[in-house]
């Protein structure tokens, strides 16, 4: 069975609202899927925006980048230290020539520890997630590189509903967002963000909908 989804998004900063369209299928243990931006075909077919995928579901995922000729890795292993799951990512960019490393530490359904590092920087960031009641959730973050905290709160509002809030201490950015997943209705996400060192800087505001369908 195919898988398509339907994105719009509009920013207030920005001139025109932009769209996205996915086509997803599986083919044995692999799922392939082909990606493209409204820059592929608002002047006319091209290969602007056109990006493909090859996944295999916890084990790795291939992106290729049409229009710039470049890739992305992405491999996934899961193994156990001190009978918690240690959950790894190894992420390459070709064209950056960029290497990610990234470790997530599960101690149970509320409490984990995730560190993310760049190969050949000596920066670090590390992250705790807490999740209280089954509906609250606290992330602080420390950037080991810039030596600066950062923090967001999310709240689940009824079944499908999320509220949550965030704030980088260096950038003294504040953000809102209210998002919605539904099967049945699509998704819609609503967000506004505040530099608060510019107090003469109008909010940016974003609203995207997304809908998937079977095919």
């Amino acid at each position: 069975m195919m898988k398509a989804s339907v994105k719009a998004k509009y920013e207030t900063d920005k001139a025109a609202a932009t769209g996205a369209a996915t086509i997803a299928f599986n083919a044995g243990d692999f799922k392939l899927r082909a990606s493209m931006t409204d820059a592929t075909v608002v002047n006319g077919p091209s290969l602007n925006g056109l990006a493909l995928a090859v996944e295999k579901p916890g084990s790795f995922i291939f992106d290729y980048n049409v229009p710039k000729k470049d890739f992305r890795f992405q491999f996934m292993n899961s193994i156990r230290v001190l009978e918690k799951p240690l959950n790894l990512n190894y992420i390459h960019f070709r064209g950056d020539n960029r290497t990610i490393l990234d470790g997530t530490l599960v101690f149970d359904s509320a409490n984990k520890v995730s560190a993310n590092h760049v190969l050949g920087s000596r920066g670090c960031k590390l992250k705790y997630s807490y999740v209280h009641g089954g509906l609250t959730t606290f992330e602080p973050s420390y950037d080991m590189t810039k030596n600066s905290w950062d923090f967001a709160v999310s709240h689940k509002v009824y079944r499908d509903d999320v509220c949550r809030a965030t704030y980088q201490t260096t950038s003294k950015n504040l953000g809102f967002e209210w998002s919605r997943s539904s099967k049945l209705n699509g998704s819609f996400k609503v967000a506004a963000s505040l530099c608060l060192a510019d107090e003469l800087k109008m909010p940016k505001l974003t609203a995207e909908s997304s809908w998937d369908f079977d095919i």
